[in-house]
């Protein structure tokens, strides 16, 4: 395949393969974050960590990953998204290798980091690389549906594949199932995915210093909230650390020539809100799935495999909105229709915030995460669209950088925020009893429907720049006619 033909995207017979390479990557590292959820007690009796090192199964991964994005994302831009991407796998499947064969909690949590970089590194190309291997705006909207419909099943899918793994063989077995998929794609990555043009320059240096320090302190910050408070200096220096350097990076930018993200993706009203909008809801949704975990086993005393299959129903949701984003799409205004799927998901949350000790699964439970599948469903296919808006192909691994990246800061501002909502709510007991965790778990339910109003908002202000642009649209054509 000449790089000339590779750049205008695959034929069309070949269109089908390039997306399941893509969706297999996305799917395997955005399970890989909550595959282990469920076992996080077997890995804990197994490999002996303590109550505070456990958390770091998940931190290791979310802190690298969080933190390297945006270099991730510059580095496909110079050195070709489809390396780039295939460097990733290779690395997330040796890790992946490490770690499910771990024999210590060290080497658990170093493999867990390795992961997390080579994630940095692979995700922001996913998307690019689907952006450029569908140039047509119809089938590029089905495309990102598909796409944004693995990354929002993709915490419910690791909970289910989890909870089966650990009730039958072992957690390690989840870390493992990655390795043949990650051979898979390395293989055929070469055969299907376009060779994208190299951009020239280099890497901004104090861009990427600035930014990858500032994300890492971020969310090492908002980690150490959720263990230590607000209060303790572990979380108030690196938070005032975080500020400090995205400042910088801010300033760094506006003087580059050549800047790691080009700011000029912030001028779009509805690629901002986008981002804005996905931090909201992604902070809401990925602590659901956390909290209600420890509900439903803890509270409600079901297994591993019976909180996986738990999930079934909102997965569902998830991939049948591809559909009717599909129908709903070419009929209505895709900002008012962002606005009614968080309506619904507002509604979805609230009625789940009404759980206590008795609440049986069904149908107390199962609605609810019904409706919040819907409007999640539809709104994060939305949101992904709206934040690759209008991006040329120069900025497309920046955008889709950031589109990643709201998705992960949401991820660790919601579950650090909501951890210590549900410290307060059981007064800080250390073995509170099923009636206070109830408690606990409806008042950080109460806080996610707060989530979700703000991402309202924002998506109302998004239809009503969407107007206002269409409104001006005529006056400008008038003017160019006259």
């Amino acid at each position: 395949m000449s790089e000339s033909s590779s750049l205008a995207g695959p034929r069309t017979g070949r269109r089908g393969v390039v997306l399941a390479v893509i969706l297999g990557c996305q799917l395997m590292m955005t399970l890989d974050a909550s595959i282990v959820t469920t076992a996080l007690p077997h890995i804990q009796h197994e490999l002996g960590f303590t109550d505070s090192a456990l958390s770091w199964i998940q931190n290791s991964y979310v802190l690298v990953f969080g933190g390297l994005l945006l270099l991730g994302a510059r580095a496909g831009d110079l050195f070709g998204r489809r390396r780039v991407f295939s460097a990733g796998v290779v690395v997330f499947t040796l890790a992946s290798l490490l770690a499910g064969l771990a024999p210590t909690a060290e080497l658990l949590i170093a493999a867990r980091a390795l992961q997390g970089l080579a994630s940095a590194f692979a995700i922001p190309a996913t998307l690019a690389l689907l952006v450029q291997s569908f140039p047509a705006p119809e089938e590029r909207s089905r495309a990102i549906a598909v796409y944004s419909a693995v990354i929002g099943a993709g915490a419910s899918v690791g909970i289910i594949v989890g909870g089966v793994f650990t009730q039958f063989w072992s957690w390690r077995w989840g870390l493992l199932i990655n390795v043949p998929i990650g051979v898979l794609v390395v293989a055929l990555a070469p055969r299907v995915l376009p060779l994208a043009e190299r951009q020239r320059g280099r890497i901004d240096v104090p861009g990427a210093l600035t930014i990858t320090l500032g994300m890492s302190a971020l969310v090492y910050g908002l980690v150490e909230a959720a263990e230590s408070g607000w209060s303790s200096w572990r979380t108030t220096v690196p938070l005032a650390a975080a500020v400090l350097l995205l400042v910088a990076f801010v300033l760094v930018e506006r003087r580059q020539a050549q800047p790691i993200i080009p700011l000029r993706l912030f001028a779009s009203v509805q690629r901002s809100g986008a981002y804005l909008g996905r931090i909201l809801i992604v902070g809401a949704m990925f602590s659901m799935f956390y909290f209600l975990s420890q509900y439903l086993q803890n509270v409600l005393g079901l297994s591993p495999l019976q909180t996986g299959f738990a999930y079934i129903p909102i997965t569902a949701m998830f991939f049948a909105m591809v559909y009717v984003v599909r129908i709903l799409g070419a009929r209505m205004s895709k900002p008012a229709l962002l606005v009614a799927s968080l309506v619904t998901a507002t509604v979805g949350m609230a009625w789940l915030s009404r759980l206590d000790s008795t609440t049986p699964y069904f149908p107390q439970i199962v609605l609810p995460l019904l409706v919040l599948g819907v409007g999640q469903g539809i709104a994060i296919i939305l949101l992904t669209e709206f934040g690759m808006a209008d991006v040329g192909g120069s900025d497309a691994g920046a955008a889709s950088g950031l589109v990643n990246t709201a998705h992960q800061i949401g991820g660790s501002i919601g579950l650090a925020l909501l951890t210590v909502v549900f410290a307060a709510a059981v007064g800080h007991q250390p073995d509170p009893d099923a009636v206070v965790q109830a408690q606990g778990y409806s008042a950080v339910f109460q806080v996610s429907t707060l989530f979700y109003v703000g991402a309202v908002v924002v998506s109302i202000v998004l239809l009503v720049a969407e107007r206002r642009r269409r409104q001006a649209r005529p006056q400008s054509d008038a003017l160019s006619a006259g």
